[in-house]
């Protein structure tokens, strides 16, 4: 007899997207350009010289894409706003021709049922910004609370789902400690400060939205369990800081107010001492957090390190996607699990779980075969009803992704849509994991059982 994963009547079913991946149009209408225009058309720094000036046209195509969501049963759409788009200059003079793109979005959503679920920043910095320092500059939360103001009085109530900031952990690591992503940036000493900035950017976003809304906001982080190589103590030891810097530098001082101590450890001299003051704005009361959830790590010490968080052990005789990303479903439950406990019974979205995996070619009028990404979407959310039943409490779930979109640095090279999208023509042509997941979505997740 196979056991039941009915999820709750009101669970939230969703799939989720972001601006700069699927819109296109980057300057379109008045729009400022943003750290990833500028990044995506810097020669070497994309795959295969991509950019996302295209990307999926949704900034064209939104209605039809609603249709493809509407089409999926989605309860909930969670995409992101260009912060470029509303403000070119990143403060100051609104460009209502880009706002407008986004209210003609919302109005889109809900005339078809679907709860609109709205990310401030997904990475999208307006360039004009960065000329002032970006998120090296402390007036940075200031810059950001006056943009999210201005999209709080244009959008509440017709968005009762918000989250400030979506995964400020890659921001840093990719943009300032690595510079494999935008602003492209590799330097020790600026990681914690941007990280910081960002963490009091999302607190006065927090403050922006209890002087003007009426609903729900949050923040979004990227988490990634870390599990020790072996009983070595230099590896538990590494596996303690790999924890610390990933999954606590950014849910701490948003939850708890504070940073784990072993992050000097991690960054050595680079670490700054922060105002005791800056975690009263870092700390808002939050409605709800965002977990996007893709694998786990294990770790194993290793000296030539940096920052001193270990080295990633690759996992022999298991699934890997064609990012190099175990599939290891276990670490959805216990990552959900290690949350609540830290930080206490915050109700949680998974905002994001996906995975790419190689999609043979397109048949004219034809389904996309996907097993791989089926068994994915399968077993974590199995994982994830799991959860619930060990007292977890997650509202929600979107998808990751509801297109194949430009995957960052990676360009279009790897495909993560529940759609299928050929890039030359933007056709859409729906993949079997759509019609799993729109079984799943139908069921409440009694299908996951069968």
């Amino acid at each position: 007899m196979s056991r039941s994963y009915r999820f709750p009547a009101d669970f939230v079913w969703g799939a989720a997207t972001s601006a700069y991946q699927i819109e296109g149009s980057p300057l379109a209408d008045g729009a400022g350009p943003s750290i990833w225009q500028r990044f995506a058309h810097t020669p070497g720094m994309m795959a295969n010289g991509d950019t996302g000036d295209v990307a999926c046209d949704h900034y064209h195509r939104y209605k039809d894409d609603v249709q493809l969501m509407r089409a999926l049963g989605l309860k909930s759409y969670r995409f992101s706003l260009a912060w470029g788009r509303v403000l070119p200059e990143g403060t100051g003079r609104i460009n209502q021709k880009g706002l407008d793109f986004y209210s003609r979005l919302v109005d889109e959503l809900l005339e078809n049922g679907i709860e609109p679920n709205a990310t401030l920043f997904h990475w999208d910095l307006p360039a004009a910004l960065d000329d002032r320092g970006g998120w090296l500059n402390r007036d940075s939360a200031d810059w950001f609370a006056e943009y999210a103001s201005v999209v709080f009085k244009a959008l509440d109530g017709r968005v009762k789902l918000w989250s400030t900031i979506n995964e400020p952990w890659v921001v840093t690591d990719g943009g300032y400690l690595h510079g494999v992503l935008a602003p492209g940036h590799r330097n020790k000493y600026e990681a914690p400060i941007a990280a910081h900035n960002i963490m009091r950017a999302s607190g006065a976003g927090i403050q922006a939205y209890r002087a003007v809304g009426k609903h729900q906001i949050g923040v979004v982080f990227n988490i990634e369990p870390k599990y020790p190589a072996s009983d070595n103590p230099k590896d538990l030891a590494a596996t303690r800081r790999a924890q610390a810097y990933m999954n606590e530098q950014f849910a701490d001082p948003a939850l708890l107010g504070s940073y784990p101590p072993e992050l000097k450890d991690i960054f050595e001299d680079a670490w700054p001492d922060f105002p005791s003051d800056d975690f009263s704005l870092t700390k808002q009361p939050v409605d709800f957090v965002g977990i996007n959830y893709y694998t786990r790590s294990v770790v194993r010490h290793d000296r030539r390190a940096y920052p001193q968080i270990g080295k990633r052990v690759y996992q022999r005789n298991t699934t890997h996607t064609e990012t190099s990303w175990e599939v290891y479903e276990k670490g959805l439950k216990d990552t959900l699990v290690w949350f609540k406990d830290r930080y206490g019974d915050v109700p949680i979205y998974v905002t994001e779980n996906g995975a790419a995996f190689y999609d043979p070619p397109v048949a004219e009028s034809d389904i996309v075969q996907d097993p791989l990404r089926i068994d994915y979407l399968r077993k974590h959310l199995r994982a994830l009803h799991e959860s619930i039943e060990a007292g977890v409490n997650v509202k929600g779930y979107y998808a990751w992704s509801l297109l194949d979109n430009l995957e960052w640095s990676l360009g279009f090279s790897k495909r993560f849509g529940l759609y299928h999208v050929d890039f030359a023509t933007q056709k859409r042509t729906p993949k079997a994991s759509a019609k799993f997941y729109a079984n799943v979505i139908q069921t409440h997740g009694a299908s996951l059982g069968d």
